[in-house]
This record gives structure tokens, sequence and C-alpha cells, in this order.
């Protein structure tokens, strides 16, 4: 069973990476019999629309949205890590699911979001997009609240076992549930 954890920001100063690490150590530190990976999207760059076909029939012409495809299909489950940029989620995760199709279907999926109240609104606009490609999204979207943490001078989270252990149990109760109704 391989969890891949899609870091949907892509702009500087971002904590993505950081709640990713945080994500995967959890996984780790919780026996969840899994092997999970980071998936960065800033480092694959996925231009808009430049395929000629239409995804849902996964004929790929660019060597970019090739690898992308085999990535995707290394994995079982996915955890979507996006913040919530002006009540929705980034561009660039949204170009990323809509650069394949098939390889996104069936699998199980969790919405992790967060933002300075916790990013509801981006998690309800993504769990739409996520049913539409046939996700199994799960009911429980973890919703980080960044006003309950406190950063360091270089925009860390510096209280990180803190304000986080209060959404370990969940994301472990919801990536179990995850494995559980995928075999």
């Amino acid at each position: 069973m391989k969890i891949q954890i899609i870091i949907g920001s892509v702009r500087l100063g971002r904590i993505g990476p950081e709640l990713a690490k945080w994500i995967k150590n959890a996984l780790e530190e919780n026996a969840v019999e899994a092997e999970s990976e980071i998936i960065d999207l800033k480092e694959w760059p996925l231009p808009m629309d430049d395929e000629p076909g239409l995804p849902e029939l996964g004929h790929y012409d660019q060597p970019h949205t090739k690898a992308w495809s085999d990535k995707i299909a290394q994995g079982d489950m996915v955890i979507f890590l996006t913040p919530q940029y002006n009540w929705g989620d980034p561009a660039s995760l949204k170009n990323a699911i809509d650069h394949l199709y098939t390889e996104w279907a069936n699998k199980p999926a969790l919405i992790v979001s967060y933002a300075n109240r916790g990013g509801g609104k981006a998690a309800a606009q993504l769990k739409q997009v996520l049913d539409g490609i046939h996700m199994q999204t799960q009911e429980d979207a973890i919703e980080i609240k960044l006003s309950e943490c406190v950063f360091d001078e270089a925009g860390a989270i510096s209280n990180e076992g803190e304000p986080l252990s209060a959404y370990r149990q969940l994301l472990i109760a919801s990536v179990k549930r995850m494995i559980t109704k995928s075999y």
C-alpha cells in the first residue's frame, strides 16, 4: 500500500513542505501499515493545457505528462495537502489533477487543508473535483487552523508539536479507514 502526499502549493514562503513532513512522520510514528511518499508540485512543472487530447483518453504526448502519469499510477491512495487561497485551492493543484484522469479513478483520497481558519472552503471545492474524477474521498477532511500556530522568524511553525497534535488522531484514523476500505 502506497500513500502519496501531494503538496498543492508552489508559492514562495509556503509551509506545505513542513506540513507534508509532519503528515509523513505522523503516519510512520503511528505504525500505519503503508509506505508514504511526499510529492511536491514545485518539482513537477506541468504547463497549462499543453496536451492535444483529453486526459480521460490517457494518450499523452508531453514527457512531463507521461512522467506525472507514471508517478500517480504508482500510488494506491492520495493525501491532498492544500492551502486555501481566496476561498479555493491553488491553481497548481487543480492543474496537476486536470493533467490526468484515469490515474486518479477509484483511489481513496483524504484532503488536509490549511488556512487561518482551517481551509474548509478550499477543501469543499477540492472534494467536488475529486468526486468528479471518481476518487473515493473521505468524509473527514482535516482543517489545520494556522491561527492556532506560532511562527518563527523564518516563517516555520515554531510550536509544531502543540497545535498539530490535535489533528494527529483524526489524520491517523482517516488514513487507517482508507487502508481498510481499499482492501
